[in-house]
């Protein structure tokens, strides 16, 4: 019998209240994924720096140039920025995976997350909150917005969005093809379900579509 992909029968449908009467996991976080990983440097009033990930996390626009994560908990990154307007995105690469992984500690505030996983501050050039020095990439930020979120009901959520807008880059120059980013170059990890699958993109994945040009009756 061949396998029809459209038959309703062929889905496992439910509403996602009730996910867990359905499947054995919530496949919400596996299915908008893989995920960038917001890898977000910041320093809080009293000059201690934070370094920590957030994979509900991406680029929002692109002129301005605005990217945006969420963060579950009111936590240090969101205290630090709301305070000083401003935070660095750092590249979470394939090397540094082990690194961004121990940063998502739970650490208390007076913790520096670079120090705690062995990683270098590096100035940044318009702001004071440091960036990776390792990480092939990094992005200095002004907060734009930060917005606790709510559900369809207007009932609040215990989860606050930041936005940013870019105001400086700094990229490895090995990242550049004749002054090109490489994506394959950075090895940038990504995000998946779970509780512990991440994917990394590779030379083997890439495939090009180029955008149409204009509407065309068929």
């Amino acid at each position: 019998m061949v396998f029809d992909k459209t038959s309703p029968e062929n889905f496992v449908s439910y509403q996602q209240s009730n996910v867990l009467n359905a499947l054995p996991f919530d496949p919400f976080a596996a299915i908008i994924g893989p995920r960038p990983i917001g890898w977000m440097g910041t320093q809080s009033e009293e000059g201690i720096a934070n370094l920590s990930p957030y994979s509900f996390f991406n680029a929002l626009n692109h002129d301005p140039a605005l990217l945006g994560f969420a963060s579950i908990g009111y936590k240090d990154t969101v205290k630090n920025i709301e305070r000083s307007g401003e935070f660095t995105w750092n590249l979470a690469s394939r090397d540094l995976a082990t690194q961004m992984n121990e940063s998502s500690v739970p650490a208390p505030s007076d913790i520096d997350e670079f120090e705690l996983v062995g990683l270098t501050k590096a100035p940044s050039e318009m702001i004071k909150a440091p960036r990776v020095a390792e990480s092939p990439v990094s992005l200095e930020c002004r907060l734009s917005q930060i917005i606790q979120l709510q559900d369809s009901n207007g009932n609040k959520t215990d989860t606050w969005f930041v936005y940013g807008e870019v105001i400086y880059a700094h990229i490895r120059k090995d990242m550049l093809n004749d002054g090109i980013y490489d994506t394959v170059k950075a090895a940038p990890i990504l995000r998946g379900g779970g509780l512990s699958d991440y994917f990394e993109i590779i030379e083997e994945s890439r495939f090009g579509m180029t955008k149409p040009s204009g509407y065309t009756p068929k």
